[in-house]
């Protein structure tokens, strides 16, 4: 398994506290990209002043570390673009019935 999927494994484990969806599915995070043995994320909230702003990212930090051959994380909260419902993937709409 790749590094970036073995990434992507565990940001699927975090949910957006108030979707029943994890936040990958969400479409929450913009970019995974893997310099040597560091994993350079960017992602962004639903919302701006989302209630978990601070503990999401800290969360995406913690999981990502999980994977044996990261020894850093460098997450960048982006808001361009903003985020939409159409960047969750088709299993998050079903799940929310969109």
């Amino acid at each position: 398994m790749e590094i970036k999927d073995k990434i992507i494994n565990e940001i699927k484990k975090i949910y957006d506290p108030e979707l029943p969806v994890n936040i990958y599915e969400l479409g929450l995070i913009y970019d995974i990209k893997i310099v040597g043995k560091k994993a350079e994320i960017k992602m962004t909230l639903t919302t701006p002043n989302c209630p978990v702003a601070e503990s999401l990212p800290k969360e995406v930090k913690e999981g990502v570390m999980q994977v044996e051959e990261i020894e850093d994380v460098d997450l960048e909260l982006v808001w361009d673009p903003p985020w939409t419902k159409d960047m969750m993937t088709d299993a998050a709409k079903l799940e929310l019935n969109l």
